[in-house]
């Protein structure tokens, strides 16, 4: 397997790990992956009314995931929200912005309201 597709296969795995994260805990994924011009965002849920954006960063190290969301990419990622809330629901909804950190062996760290 190239290191492209190690990468991909990774980063839906951990991606799995935190949808079912969030489920267990009374989420709903209403999507994955969804895309737009503006970039990506990895998982939108709804949980008791409040829609939450989701990035999903896994690394060898739990403090590498968790320091791995940089500027430029929170950017992207409000921009893709609003387009979201903009094309499904309004611009006024309830909302939040996590980052669910994967390590190596698979352990979760959610960080509700993770955008600086």
């Amino acid at each position: 397997m190239s290191r492209g597709s190690t990468a991909f296969h990774n980063g839906m795995a951990a991606e799995d790990i935190a949808a079912r994260a969030y489920e267990a805990k009374g989420g709903k994924v209403l999507a994955r992956r969804w895309k737009v011009p503006e970039g990506e965002i990895d998982l939108i849920v709804e949980d008791a009314g409040v829609i939450i954006f989701v990035e999903v960063k896994a690394r060898k190290q739990m403090a590498a995931a968790l320091a791995a969301l940089q500027p430029a990419q929170q950017a992207r990622l409000l921009a893709c929200a609003e387009q979201y809330l903009a094309k499904f629901a309004d611009l006024n909804a309830a909302c939040r912005f996590d980052l669910a950190a994967l390590d190596q062996t698979g352990q979760i760290q959610i960080i509700e309201n993770a955008l600086s």
